[in-house]
């Protein structure tokens, strides 16, 4: 078809061992066995745990069967299985829209009757900018929305949050609105694909030959994962031979058998996931051809004629994942599109520089087009809890009056209010560059969490009416800013030092006239040197603010359950090593039992001395007005950071690794990591009452803290 867009699916046949764990368990388990004649239950071991990688090996299991994957096509939107069968389909006369929330990337489709989430795009292998332009090519309307797929499917939140003129038209959207800033992002770069694509032949290439970009090679090399993955296999064959030439009478023998078979499968299967981890790009760019050549991938290059690109879109991407083959988040890749608009390839770059290659392909003269900016992440906040009322009264505001909290209608009248002495304390903070509050109740329960600009009430006006009728308000941000411009502006009337120039005569405030009869000592023409009394200067000791660690704040730890955690895991550890200690030397200081009788309570006991005295002096984090600081229970500084580095506070879920506790900048830098995980609930509690933004930094509009300052 001419405009159809085919969803990233892995690649099948690649040899891989069939049902490795079942068949290691097997193996372990045949170990325990007392077999005879030896030779059989060696070669019983061997082959069954080599079982998996034969069965890998056949025709059979080898053949390339293509994995489902999904596709937008004139028919519509349709997710195809092996062999062409059509799985799941939403027709094209159906469908009356889709939609894309940024919140958490679900793509859902608008119809008739309702809204239905289809599923994530990057799980759906379909890139954004290739499914919105796709889409637009179809006559089907793609809009960006600023939440989660959760809000967009629920009636009750639709009804409270809904606008009135916000839903015109057939495919309404709901309460949630238009993401305008990713929208038009995603325009202007369709712009710039329909520029490349009808303009052909303007962009003549700068430079001519080839030119070769290469990923760093992986530590440690394919070589040695593979002499490594082979050797422990060995080993552990080599050992088995010679437990069974010793003899397999006693159980501390066979038990040793099936630890080494478990060690020599799980290594070579840990070896061929490292393999499969230990990706190579190789791009060979010229004015002619792109070949892009992936190891480990298919068995060619990827080769891209020249003539048949418009232009190549970088940015963050997707990519199969080397074991299961579903598509994941990629920090680079590149997307080549056709003079149709239509996506021609999919050319792997992640771990590439994306400089080096931006201005590589445009030097051989192709179209390249980035992002103008990527998209703004934001901080899991939402309206909560917002009474009903709010949007039954047409432009109503909050107020603060009588002595309480109240919404006001159109002609300020208040149609409800929450007397002071039901309110707690009232929070106010920076959530993404916008002033948001926080009602509190007498008990502390929360009441209400939205932005003021929702409830149309400036951060000053609220702060300064709630305090003139003597409400409790909590402005961290506001009394930060005080503090630091206070000790500013007076630092210069510290005292400046014996090394500092004297300050002029004719500057002295309250000096006489030269001779006057008020005039001093030293300001008389006839007053002799020796005989002026020393009068001492006016010094003003001041003392710097206090850092991070040393600010009044909170220290936040551990939870329980990780530490916990923690415990069991050094007691298996050691336990682990005690019995493998005892298989090994056991024969040799009166057999297993005897062995395992005093290393196993010694394992324990070491595991919880161990773990004991590094939990006596574990990292703490400080939250405080003045930063961040890592502190251990002996208060040492591990590393601390200035509230005017932070540019947020929250878990990183990065793709390429584990969910991790960060302290991004401004810029959206990662500046540290915390490495043990404290309860968020109460790291998100502090970071809202000592003014430390929660959450990624928005790189896009950027926002000094606090705002209306």
């Amino acid at each position: 078809m001419e405009h159809e867009l085919v969803g990233l699916a892995g690649p099948g046949g690649r040899w891989r061992p069939v049902a490795a764990v079942p068949f290691t368990v097997a193996a372990a388990a045949l170990a325990l066995l007392p077999i005879r004649p030896v030779w059989l239950w060696a070669a019983l071991i061997v082959v069954v745990g080599a079982v998996p990688w034969l069965l890998g090996a056949l025709p059979e299991a080898r053949r390339r069967r293509p994995r489902p994957y999904w596709r937008l096509s004139a028919d519509g939107l349709e997710r195809i299985g092996p062999g062409g069968l059509t799985l799941t389909r939403y027709e094209r006369d159906r469908i009356d829209a889709l939609a894309v929330t940024t919140g958490d990337g679900v793509l859902t489709v608008f119809h008739r009757f309702g809204r239905t989430a289809v599923g994530p795009t990057v799980s759906l292998g379909l890139e954004t900018i290739a499914l919105f332009v796709t889409a637009r090519r179809l006559g089907i309307p793609l809009h960006l929305l600023d939440g989660e797929a959760g809000d967009l499917l629920d009636p009750a939140v639709e009804e409270a949050l809904r606008v009135p003129g916000l839903d015109d038209g057939p495919a309404s959207v709901g309460a949630l609105p238009r993401d305008h800033a990713a929208e038009k992002r995603l325009l202007d770069q369709e712009a710039a694909l329909l520029a490349a694509a009808h303009e052909p032949g303007e962009h003549l290439p700068r430079h001519a030959g080839e030119v070769r970009l290469d990923t760093p090679a992986p530590l440690p090399s394919r070589r040695r994962i593979t002499a490594l993955g082979a050797l422990t296999g060995v080993l552990g064959a080599v050992m088995i031979a010679r437990i069974a030439v010793e003899g397999t009478a006693a159980f501390g023998a066979r038990l040793a058998a099936a630890c080494w078979a478990v060690a020599a499968i799980g290594g070579v299967l840990a070896a061929r996931r490292r393999l499969a981890w230990a990706a190579q790009v190789r791009w060979t760019i010229s004015a002619e051809r792109l070949l892009v050549r992936a190891r480990p991938g298919g068995r060619g290059p990827l080769e891209v004629p020249a003539a048949e690109i418009a232009a190549i879109v970088l940015g963050p991407g997707l990519r199969a994942d080397p074991l299961s083959g579903e598509p994941q988040r990629a920090e680079l890749a590149a997307l080549a599109f056709g003079h149709r608009l239509e996506l021609l390839a999919r050319l792997p770059a992640d771990g590439l520089d994306g400089f080096q290659l931006a201005h590589a392909l445009d030097d051989r003269g192709y179209r390249v087009i980035t992002p103008g900016a990527r998209p703004p992440r934001r901080p899991h906040y939402g309206l909560d809890r917002v009474p009903d009322v709010f949007p039954w009264v047409p432009g109503g505001r909050l107020v603060v009056a009588d002595g309480g909290l109240g919404w006001a209608d159109a002609a300020g009248d208040v149609v409800m209010q929450v007397p002071g002495e039901h309110l707690g304390v009232i929070e106010l903070l920076t959530i993404a560059g916008h002033a948001w509050v926080r009602l509190h109740d007498a008990d502390g329960d929360e009441l209400l969490a939205a932005p003021l600009s929702a409830l149309r009430i400036s951060r000053t006006d609220l702060r300064e009416s709630a305090r003139r009728e003597g409400l409790p308000v909590n402005d961290a941000e506001y009394d930060a800013y005080l503090s630091a411009a206070f000790h500013s502006a007076v630092s210069t009337l510290a005292d400046p030092g014996p090394d500092a120039e004297p300050a002029p005569a004719s500057l002295a405030p309250g000096a006489a006239r030269e001779g006057g009869p008020d005039a001093r000592p030293s300001e008389r023409a006839d007053a002799d040197p020796a005989d002026v009394p020393a009068v001492p200067a006016l010094a003003l000791g001041l003392d710097a603010p206090p850092g991070p660690a040393a600010a009044p704040g909170t220290t936040l730890d551990a939870t329980r359950r990780s530490r916990v955690g923690t415990y069991a895991m050094s007691v298996a550890l050691c336990e682990a090593v005690a019995l493998l200690g005892a298989v090994w030397i056991g024969p040799e200081l009166g057999g297993f039992s005897l062995v395992a009788s005093w290393a196993v309570p010694a394992g324990v006991l070491v595991g919880l001395v161990g773990n004991w005295l590094y939990d006596r002096n574990r990292s703490q984090l400080r939250v405080s007005a003045a930063g961040l600081a890592a502190v251990t229970r002996r208060g040492r500084v591990e590393w601390e950071l200035a509230r005017d580095r932070i540019g947020g506070v929250g878990v990183d879920e990065s793709s390429a690794r584990m969910p991790r506790l960060v302290a991004w900048g401004p810029s959206g830098r990662v500046l540290r990591q915390v490495a043990f995980p404290p309860d968020l609930t109460e790291l998100r509690r502090a970071c809202e009452r000592y003014g430390v933004p929660w959450g990624p930094p928005d790189a896009d509009r950027p926002a000094p803290p606090p705002p209306e300052l």
